[in-house]
């Protein structure tokens, strides 16, 4: 099942950080107000929320054998990693173009030292103190690490049922309190974790296949949006407010609760958004894309050029940038991805149109 409401959340949610990381570059009251922002931080652990829901409730009945769980894996890199190398090598040409002409204020040492562990999508276990090169892709190693560790969540299901997966993510959470507060996280809290954002991920991913598992079951029987819209926007109150961290991932998690029963339940409710699905399926693509265009738009065109040009407002300015960016996840969607992923996928794999990460599987 295609999950419309989903996506129009996680697009909502790739455009919100788009708009933090392009703040920076703003004058007078920028950073204050990306400051602001980050608050939002939570939204980030929705994707992966969504992420572990779709994938428990598509393939948790469909992996039975290594088989099975190397056919997942392969059709998961197919759909992730062709974006991630594509950004990636930008950013390593970028890096080598710097230490060719001496550009000693760029710091393409640390950037060609990373290299190696984005292209094997290693870093976001721990392997670097600090984001490098292709900062924002984090979160498709994260993404790579759930997967890898879906067969635990299988297991679980299987041996102890929905209540076993429960106590497992309790299990998890105190953990990663305790290595919180053990100092493990160089962000500080698990919850603000980059660098060693796998394990956050997969603690939201966890929360996702629960909640796939509430909705198969239909445990609470909801049949409006209502109830779901709420939550979320309770959820937002609550990290503006700064509350302590469980309250919005709890309002996250029973947003999504009560959306998925909704739109199980009637799925003609969200047929209205059809329409706006070709470019809601590109969130991805724009989370991934958006660091090449703010380069390309802010650290070469604004700051060299148009920074000091009288009548250039910069908010005005910043629209061009967001709306490629939105362009050039769809054209990427469309034209680029799919050929790459084929590659991956190879022939014995039948062909599938490319459907949003972790929104549909």
């Amino acid at each position: 099942m295609y999950f419309r409401l989903f996506d129009c959340w996680r697009m909502s949610a790739a455009l919100l950080v788009m708009t933090y990381h392009y703040l920076f570059w703003a004058p007078v009251g920028g950073v204050e107000a990306a400051d602001f922002m980050r608050r939002l931080l939570p939204l980030l652990d929705m994707f992966f929320m969504i992420s572990g829901f779709v994938i428990t409730e598509r393939y948790a009945t469909r992996i039975a054998s290594p088989g099975d769980f190397a056919r997942f894996l392969r059709r998961r890199v197919a759909r992730l990693y062709p974006l991630h190398f594509v950004t990636t090598m930008f950013f390593a040409a970028v890096a080598v173009f710097a230490w060719a002409i001496g550009a000693h204020h760029y710091p393409y040492a640390e950037e060609l030292a990373a290299l190696p562990y984005h292209l094997a999508a290693i870093h976001a276990l721990g392997v670097t103190n600090t984001l490098n090169l292709n900062y924002v892709t984090w979160s498709v190693s994260a993404e790579f690490f759930s997967y890898a560790m879906f067969p635990l969540i299988v297991i679980t299901l299987r041996a102890r049922g929905m209540m076993g997966l429960a106590l497992l993510i309790l299990a998890y959470l105190v953990g990663l309190e305790i290595a919180s507060a053990a100092d493990v996280f160089p962000s500080g809290h698990w919850t603000n974790a980059d660098t060693l954002g796998a394990y956050r991920a997969f603690a939201d991913f966890m929360i996702g296949g629960l909640i796939a598992q509430i909705v198969y079951r239909r445990l609470v029987d909801i049949r409006s949006h209502g109830p779901g819209l709420c939550l979320l926007g309770l959820a937002v109150v609550a990290m503006l407010l700064q509350a302590p961290w469980f309250v919005p991932f709890a309002l996250i998690a029973l947003s999504l609760t009560a959306t998925a029963l909704a739109e199980t339940a009637r799925p003609e409710s969200t047929a209205a958004l059809h329409p706006l699905m070709r470019v809601t399926s590109a969130s991805f693509g724009v989370y991934i894309w958006h660091p090449i265009m703010e380069f390309l738009f802010f650290t070469v065109l604004w700051s060299r050029y148009l920074v000091h040009v009288d009548g250039v407002n910069f908010y005005v300015f910043a629209l061009l940038p967001m709306l490629s960016t939105i362009a050039v996840a769809m054209l990427s969607q469309r034209f680029v991805e799919p050929g790459l992923g084929r590659l991956i996928k190879g022939r014995g794999e039948r062909s599938k149109a490319v459907s949003p990460a972790g929104a549909s599987a």
